[in-house]
């Protein structure tokens, strides 16, 4: 069993990435995103951590995922605000030069966001963060088998997502097959 050790503040921002990356993937907007990144830190950082092991990708993808999911609970309480056009976004140095990957990227992150919690928590973990299915399924307490099953359906519904959706144009995917 690996032994715990408490979580070095001064990694977190090796992994901005990637949880970035999967901020975007669980809300569907790169703003969320961001929002949700700099509020998993200030949770993390608020006091001391004990992780196991030697990787901190996956405890801090759980506080992410969590601080998802509480944000979403508390937001269904209040009355929703009226939204603003997403017109501008962060510039993106990667793909500043190759807009068309710009606009692609946001698509498959909005695809993903639409699937049911189950699909897009095994495709975010996995596919957007990098963990191995055993750490994905570790991490949502659920079978690696069962994860290797979703991540089939995810990814399939995802590929007909992109299939269908005109660009720019999103409604809600993601309801369970079986």
């Amino acid at each position: 069993m690996a032994s715990e050790r408490t979580l070095d503040p001064s990694t977190l921002g090796d992994h901005i990435d990637r949880l970035y990356r999967a901020a975007w993937a669980l809300s569907g907007s790169p703003v969320d995103a961001e929002d949700l990144v700099q509020e998993t830190f200030a949770r993390v950082l608020a006091k001391p951590r004990r992780v196991r092991g030697e990787d901190d990708i996956g405890y801090l993808l759980g506080a992410l995922r969590n601080t998802f999911i509480s944000s979403r609970r508390a937001a269904a309480r209040r009355p929703a605000p009226e939204t603003l056009a997403d017109r501008a976004e962060p510039v993106d140095p990667s793909t500043a030069t190759r807009p068309e990957r710009a606009v692609e990227a946001r698509e498959v992150f909005a695809v993903i966001a639409g699937l049911a919690e189950p699909f897009r928590d095994a495709l975010v973990a996995v596919d957007v963060v990098g963990l191995s299915y055993g750490e994905a399924a570790r991490l949502l307490g659920a079978k690696e088998a069962t994860i290797t099953s979703r991540l089939f359906r995810a990814r399939a519904q995802v590929a007909r997502g992109m299939e269908t959706t005109p660009q720019g144009v999103h409604g809600s995917r993601g309801e369970p097959n079986a």
